[in-house]
């Protein structure tokens, strides 16, 4: 018995729910005719299913040209008509705004029947365009997906010139971010440029424009309107900018994030902060803690709490910085506001920014953690969960959530390089396996840490990665010309002088952090940090990541990726013996040297059989650890969130062939 009679059974039952669960089913296995998916959507439809699906197949047996008119009569029923008042009305006054506006050299507004488009509403956040010309329903759209698709600022030379925008999100990012010419002493103001008036206006049904009219920054230029590009203003209008002075960027004139997020410890965080260090457009720091930051930002609001106190008193309130002073008396005394200060603050790293840009400067953000611990669990489907606590604070917290418009790009360095640097950094930088009084900390199972760690993994429908990609730092070692340029449009960056050397506050090429290689140097991309790492840890690393390094283009070079089984699983987690070798030490030296007990009510410290014994099972814990963690990827590598939605790949920065200076790094 085939789906589709399953649902037919149900539905003479009158079993509606089970008819409707059958009709979805069948739709998605496919191999229907027309007329069965004609049948299951109008039931769906009719009996309360989920009309998204019904819709979705009206649309596309529409298009199809398959029962056209019943298809067309159906969905103007149900979705048009009952939204076209609202759309009326928003249309009439954007045009009543519009008419009275003096940078728009159009008065004939079409009659609102006889626009050449329609928009039939599809869920809460988006349409179907239909044209009634051409008798086709287009894609969904969703005018205020927060996403900004192109690098409208990539030269700053002249006033911004923007084409067919119809996002609300990016005419709002536009106008927010394009600086008004008297700030800047020049001519600065938003040329949008519209190949079709008819077009222009139909989108005026689901735009609002009226509150972008009122800076009158914007100049709206049709078809052959763009040779007025840009207008000499003190000619044409009397009004001549040259005279205002430049006012310097202030807080309130920071309207976009960029988050530069970190994957994991030694994946070129630092290399990628120096490249856009000293940017004229950017206002940025090297790394910070977060817990850092949401201390300062907690002594910045006592600091104000205080000084209304002192007002209250009838006191003048007093600052030991002038800027933060200007915040206070600003009333900029949100998260995102004090961020921002607290950035600016640091004098020494904003020796590049340029005052008299014509757009506000963006965020450049990196806050750090001690580490990115990611775990996995199981739902009651069996699903793999995938959460990350210090991911969970990020995305929790109000500094994030204040920004409307957040740009987000992760570093990526070959995992197996990442984790063998990694526990490099900690055994020679943190001495953790030295003999000295003042004892450090114990090793961490770096390959089980990074095999857990799918922080390139997310959600898609999750506010900060919206709008994100992953780029190899390999890419930016060998190739920074290439890399640097795609990734200053995706941030929506001019590609800039500053760019193409590495620096720190400014200076060139000076070793930011110990044992760095300075600049482009590609030394870091070759190494493989042997001494830190056995092929059976990189295997077993790779083996887990094998999607990864697929996806992201690189090659495996310990796994050979063919089938694996429990016995060659255990082979790797057996050939762990370099890592297991400084996490006994560190254990050994920094933990155990020091421990006492009391077997017979005297204490006394571990004695070697006794330490033994301890890191014994410490190596057997581990060991069932990384047996259960491989055993449970040897299948089908599919992850989910919390709410059982799917997580996907991060999308990879992809770079101009015509650009590259090297072969892609493999």
């Amino acid at each position: 018995m085939q789906t589709i009679d399953i649902a037919r059974r149900c539905a003479e039952l009158n079993a509606v729910s089970d008819a409707n669960n059958a009709y979805i089913l069948a739709i998605h296995q496919g191999g229907l005719t027309q007329e069965e998916r004609m049948e299951a959507a109008v039931y769906l439809l009719r009996m309360g299913g989920d009309y998204k699906v019904a819709y979705t197949q009206f649309v596309r047996l529409y298009n199809e040209g398959q029962f056209r008119a019943e298809c067309l009569d159906v969905i103007t029923g149900a979705f048009y008509t009952p939204n076209v008042k609202p759309m009326k009305n928003r249309y009439e006054k954007n045009c009543a705004a519009l008419a009275k506006y003096p940078y728009l050299f159009r008065q004939d507004f079409p009659k609102f029947e006889d626009l050449p488009l329609r928009f039939y509403p599809f869920d809460d956040n988006g349409y179907l365009p239909f044209d009634p010309a051409e008798e086709t329903f287009g894609e969904y759209v969703n005018f205020n997906h927060p996403v900004v698709s192109r690098n409208f600022f990539k030269n700053l030379d002249n006033p911004i010139l923007a084409e067919d925008v119809y996002s609300q999100y990016e005419l709002e990012y536009l106008n927010d971010n394009v600086r008004p010419s008297e700030d800047i002493g020049r001519e600065n103001h938003l040329y949008l440029h519209y190949e079709s008036w008819e077009r222009f206006c139909a989108h005026l049904q689901v735009l609002n424009v009226r509150e972008l009219l009122k800076q009158r920054k914007i100049i709206f230029l049709f078809g052959e309107e763009l040779s007025r590009y840009p207008i000499d203003f003190k000619e044409t209008y009397g009004i001549d900018y040259s005279q205002y002075p430049v006012k310097p960027i202030g807080v309130k004139d920071v309207h976009r994030l960029i988050w530069h997020t970190q994957l994991s410890s030694d994946n070129g965080g630092d290399f990628f902060n120096e490249v856009f260090d000293n940017h004229p457009n950017l206002i940025c720091l090297p790394s910070v803690m977060m817990s850092n930051i949401e201390k300062a930002i907690r002594d910045s609001k006592e600091t104000y709490e205080e000084a209304d106190r002192r007002r209250a008193a009838g006191e003048k309130p007093t600052f030991k910085e002038e800027l933060a002073a200007q915040s206070y008396w600003a009333g900029a005394r949100a998260d995102k506001d004090i961020l921002v200060t607290l950035f600016m603050l640091n004098k020494e790293y904003m020796g590049g920014l340029d005052h008299a840009s014509r757009i506000c400067p963006a965020l450049f953000f990196q806050p750090h953690f001690g580490g990115m611990h990611y775990d996995m669990n199981h739902d009651g489907r069996d699903r793999t969960v995938l959460f990350c606590d210090e991911y969970v604070k990020v995305r929790n917290s109000p500094v994030f959530k204040a920004f409307k418009y957040i740009k987000t790009f992760t570093p990526l360095r070959r995992f197996t390089t990442s984790a063998a640097a990694t526990f490099r950094w900690q055994i020679e930088k943190r001495d953790l396996i030295a003999v000295t009084e003042e004892k450090g900390g114990v090793a961490s199972d770096l390959a089980m840490d990074r095999a857990l760690n799918r922080s390139f993994m997310i959600d898609p429908e999750d506010r900060l990665y919206k709008d994100s990609v992953l780029v190899r730092f390999e890419d930016g070692k060998t190739n920074p010309r290439a890399t640097f340029t795609a990734l200053a449009a995706f941030l929506d960056l001019p590609y800039t002088e500053s760019m193409t050397y590495c620096s720190e506050k400014g200076v060139h090429d000076v070793e930011t952090s110990e044992g760095n290689v300075i600049g482009f140097d590609t030394a870091t991309v070759y190494r493989t940090y042997d001494d830190y790492a056995t092929d059976e840890e990189r295997a077993y690393i790779e083996f887990c990541l094998r999607d990864a390094y697929q996806f992201y283009g690189y090659d495996l070079h310990y796994y050979d990726g063919g089938a694996v089984d429990e016995a060659q699983i255990e082979k790797w987690v057996e050939g762990f013996t370099k890592i297991n070798k400084f996490i006994a030490l560190s254990w050994k030296n920094n933990v155990l040297s020091d421990a006492t007990v009391s077997p017979d009510g005297n204490k006394r410290k571990l004695n070697e059989e006794e330490q033994e014994e301890i890191l014994a099972e410490l190596k057997e814990k581990h060991d069932k650890v990384r047996l259960r963690l491989a055993k449970r990827l040897m299948g089908s590598l599919y992850f989910v969130n919390k709410n059982g939605q799917p997580l996907r790949m991060m999308p990879k920065l992809e770079l101009d062939p015509a650009l590259l200076d090297e072969p892609i790094y493999h």
